[in-house]
């Protein structure tokens, strides 16, 4: 097998510095939107004649049809040209849009969304679509480009959904989202690749071999596993602390508690310098050093909570690190083997959410019921347990 480390694969051609900012900034566009409707659910509510509950219900079906996307979409990177896959799926979560801004009742806007998270997945081929147009001593580089464009779409997606609703209304906030998401279609198809090498096999045979990519490729087991201790712990922490500033004694309002998530922007500042570090030293060293950055941000988290700077300071570097630990650990399995990296990264991505799935789960129950301290002691304890996965193999994803 030829060593990704070393050689590129062939006819892979290498996207120009143009083309990967426009890949973090369609990541973005389509991440954005499975967080666009959230701000004002109330409001969509009245309007379909639903009640909050069922169209909160609806608003989840995006992070669904995500983790659907992500098994059955991403591999397809491996198998279709650039220029034709990402664009196809950008004008597929327009029209989604569209439908769902048409809605007339809570299961049509329930339809739309879950099919436009089937399709914001676009986020996660174009970041394996960097790392494998990339050359080998760059490829964390991009992949941190495109991971800071999908971070920002998560922050900014309630903010511009929130303040067009408030300026236009949210059918046609929808309808503008869509119109720069088909923008991004027509770009793509103009600045990505025509070209790459091939899987073999087909798109049915791939979906089938997960189970034998992880007996193959252990590496790709352990990172996953990581992953998602890690992302369990993340989502476990921003849950937790959320719900914790608005019980009693703290009380804070949703808007004071919705601030608190800007500290994200340092997670999104974190993602290209990790990529470079992770290019020039190997991912595993990065993946540790962020991972205790994480841990110590969390104990402090544990006394913070009165503290408003001290606790926005440790949630910013808690997000970095763990933002760092996931670009070097994508990175790595990007590496893994040169002819299907979409593949693994759909198998890895998978059950990383299936990690942040559980910890926003947990963290609900566990603060209203055990605490703050108990939200935080678990995510340290997972924080933990993912480095230990790393120190005793050696890194293939060195050079």
């Amino acid at each position: 097998m030829t060593d990704p480390r070393t050689e590129d694969t062939p006819q892979q051609s290498h996207l120009e510095a143009g083309s990967i900012l426009f890949l973090a900034l369609a990541a973005a566009v389509a991440t954005s939107t499975s967080y666009t409707v959230q701000p004002e659910l109330g409001l969509i509510a009245a309007d379909l004649e639903a009640s909050v509950a069922s169209t909160s219900a609806a608003a989840g079906l995006p992070i669904v049809g995500y983790m659907l996307g992500l098994a059955l979409l991403v591999p397809l990177v491996d198998r279709a040209p650039a220029n034709a896959l990402i664009p196809a799926q950008l004008a597929a979560l327009g029209g989604a849009l569209v439908l769902t801004s048409a809605a007339t009742s809570v299961e049509v806007f329930g339809a739309g969304l879950f099919l436009s998270g089937i399709c914001a997945s676009t986020g996660a081929q174009m970041s394996t679509l960097a790392a494998k147009h990339s050359p080998p001593h760059r490829r964390g580089q991009a992949l941190g480009a495109v991971t800071a464009g999908i971070s920002a779409g998560i922050l900014v997606g309630r903010m511009v959904g929130g303040g067009l609703t408030d300026a236009v209304g949210w059918r046609a906030m929808l309808l503008i989202v869509a119109s720069t998401s088909l923008l991004c279609a027509v770009l793509g198809r103009a600045l990505l690749p025509r070209r790459g090498a091939r899987a073999p096999g087909s798109w049915l045979s791939g979906l089938l071999s997960a189970p034998h990519l992880l007996r193959t490729h252990p590496d790709l087991l352990r990172s996953a596993a990581a992953g998602a201790l890690w992302f369990f712990a993340f989502s476990l922490i921003w849950v937790g602390v959320s719900l914790a500033l608005a019980l009693p004694p703290h009380g804070l309002s949703p808007t004071a508690v919705g601030l608190y998530s800007l500290a994200g922007l340092a997670g999104m500042a974190a993602t290209p310098l990790a990529g470079r570090l992770a290019d020039r030293f190997g991912s595993r060293p990065i993946i540790v050093a962020g991972l205790l950055v994480a841990l110590v941000c969390a104990m402090t988290m544990w006394r913070a909570l009165g503290h408003a700077p001290l606790l926005l300071l440790a949630l910013a570097l808690f997000d970095a690190g763990l933002f760092a630990a996931q670009v070097a650990n994508q990175r790595r399995v990007l590496n893994m083997d040169p002819l299907r990296p979409a593949q693994l990264n759909s198998t890895y991505m998978v059950i990383y959410f299936i990690g942040g799935s559980l910890g926003a789960a947990a963290g609900g129950p566990m603060v209203s019921t055990l605490g703050w301290p108990a939200a935080v002691g678990a995510a340290a304890l997972a924080i933990i347990a993912a480095p230990a996965l790393y120190i005793p193999r050696p890194d293939p994803a060195r050079a």
